[in-house]
């Protein structure tokens, strides 16, 4: 509820929330600094607005699903790029990204500044359209690794060149625990166990939903269910189908207790990360929030989606227990 207008902010950080605090705040404060520890990938939005003509046609079925079909197939080649191919990120993404930076800064050492010096999509690409043109506003200034913070006092910021930033504000944008920290409250399991002792290691799960040692315990969006190429609503709908089979067949069991099997999930993970070395996430030279502490690539997927709709409609019986 702080007022930033007219005020003296700093923003530390350069991900998705900052490239939308950013934008927001440059016009109506008296001097914004942005401190950034690395840079992101930036492409361009570029929404659609749907005309009137469209608008009508999409009121039949037939285009309706027609369109879903393709924006679905559309997006989910995307996964070549992150997995099997450096020269489809490369002509798809990099490219487009690199020409969205010299058509929105022109300053060099500005250019120099943003861009990453790792493989794009490695960390999470950022879509907008403002970020950079707020960069080079003149009541804003963008620090990079060479000249970032050294020390935080009560006046402000002291950068590495040993000048002191008065500030009135400092916005912390910099992220949030997606991998070790991905379930914050406690999970207790059988004898006493907590799901976080179980993941001390790194956060695992059979289809990134269900935990041996942890009865009737469902997850959704657990361990390795990120998608970076399609809709995250579509794995959420896959873990769906996943639960209810495995609902109905406890019932059909007439058992109280349902749990996967050590063996089956450690099957599992092992293909996880095996597939997971593939990709520009573990192989693309950054250090992400994709990672847990022990630096394996939680957050996501490494696949298909249809591929994890396939895996999670087809229940396993073998790969559970039931029990009383």
């Amino acid at each position: 509820n702080y007022d930033h207008k007219g005020k003296r902010v700093a923003v530390i950080g350069s991900g998705a929330s900052a490239a939308q605090i950013i934008p927001a705040i440059a016009p109506e404060v008296e001097h914004l600094d942005v401190l950034q520890r690395t840079p992101h990938w930036v492409m361009p939005r570029n929404d659609y607005k749907f005309k009137g003509w469209q608008r009508k046609l999409l009121s039949k079925s037939w285009a309706y699903f027609a369109l879903r079909f393709l924006i679905y197939w559309w997006y989910e080649f995307r996964v070549i790029g992150f997995k099997y191919s450096d020269l489809a990120l490369k002509v798809l993404a990099k490219n487009k990204a690199e020409k969205h930076i010299r058509k929105q800064i022109k300053d060099p050492d500005l250019q120099r500044k943003v861009t990453p010096d790792f493989t794009i999509g490695c960390k999470r690409v950022i879509l907008s359209d403002t970020l950079y043109p707020a960069y080079c506003r003149d009541n804003v200034t963008l620090f990079d690794k060479n000249n970032g913070i050294k020390e935080i006092t009560e006046k402000g910021i002291v950068t590495q060149d040993g000048v002191e930033h008065e500030l009135d504000l400092i916005v912390y944008s910099t992220g949030y625990d997606a991998t070790d920290g991905v379930i914050s409250y406690p999970v207790v399991g059988k004898g006493g166990k907590t799901l976080a002792q179980a993941w001390s290691d790194f956060p695992r799960a059979y289809l990134g939903t269900s935990a041996p040692g942890f009865p009737n315990l469902f997850i959704v969006t657990g361990p390795n269910t990120g998608i970076g190429h399609t809709s995250a609503l579509f794995i959420i709908e896959s873990q769906m189908k996943y639960i209810m089979n495995s609902i109905s067949a406890l019932k059909q069991s007439g058992k109280k207790v349902i749990e996967v099997n050590v063996d089956a999930e450690e099957k599992y993970t092992d293909l996880i990360h095996h597939e997971m070395a593939k990709t520009v996430w573990q192989r693309g030279g950054c250090n992400s929030w994709y990672k847990s502490k022990s630096g394996k690539v939680i957050a996501m997927f490494p696949g298909f989606s249809f591929t994890f709709r396939r895996w999670a409609k087809k229940f396993k019986r073998q790969d559970h227990s039931f029990n009383s």
